[in-house]
């Protein structure tokens, strides 16, 4: 889909804004905040404009718009810049997964136990073998979307056994090493503002995955190498067994 280098910066704008406050992000706020280079009168009709091509969405006509999965997905493959670990985070991060490596059972929950610590997320992970893991329930109160009690409950219900996780995890399309999932890619109903990253594992002879659950506002930048770099590490640990 063709977009105009206006768009491109409006959208990044929009994605980053809405990522922060939580709230639909106005054509005023962006020119003010973002220095787009053109009124909020023009901005609006760039906006419309991008809610016909499916980046933005509208609540309601006095309402700003707000970044579509299409939109975030756009922004995590072509204008998010990823923040690598420091050497000192992966060394801890190392250390602790490190001291679980003669038992799979101890590594994966440990694993779960650092992502969900570092990512303020809930973490999860499943094998082949029908293994569930999983921490960090109480991070989903961090984000306003979890105060609604069927999205909290929706998420919850995963964890209830491997089948459904597991049937998550399936949906991701491609080889590609780190998996994004948003809204209702994960399932319909009360999905929509939740999104999953996460990476595919060889443990011995299982295959599995491990990944974040959070808000669709979620530190994109932050989990997705956090991520990656835990999974390498199981993988790397785990190949000889």
């Amino acid at each position: 889909m063709d977009l105009t280098d206006r768009q491109i910066a409006i959208i990044k704008a929009a994605v980053e804004e809405f990522t922060e406050t939580a709230k639909p992000v106005g054509s005023v706020t962006l020119e003010k905040k973002y220095k787009l280079g053109v009124s909020p009168a023009t901005l609006r009709n760039e906006m419309a404009d991008l809610e016909e091509k499916g980046f933005l969405s509208q609540g309601h006509t006095s309402a700003g718009r707000t970044p579509t999965p299409t939109a975030i997905k756009f922004y995590i493959k072509q204008l998010m810049k990823e923040q690598d670990l420091s050497v000192a985070e992966e060394v801890s991060v190392k250390e602790k997964v490190w001291d679980h490596r003669f038992d799979a059972d101890s590594l994966l929950r440990e694993a779960c136990q650092v992502l969900a610590r570092r990512s303020n997320s809930l973490s999860v992970a499943t094998t082949s073998s029908g293994k569930t893991y999983h921490a960090g329930y109480s991070n989903l109160l961090s984000f306003p979307e979890f105060f609604n009690i069927d999205v909290t409950r929706k998420v919850l219900e995963l964890l209830d056994g491997t089948d459904l996780l597991s049937e998550v995890f399936g949906r991701a399309i491609g080889n590609q090493p780190i998996h994004v999932l948003i809204g209702h890619e994960l399932g319909p109903d009360f999905f929509e503002p939740v999104s999953l990253i996460f990476a595919d594992l060889q443990i011995g002879d299982n295959k599995g995955s491990l990944g974040v659950i959070s808000s669709y506002r979620q530190q994109y930048q932050k989990n997705i190498p956090l991520v990656r770099y835990v999974a390498n590490l199981i993988n790397q640990i785990s190949q000889d067994w």
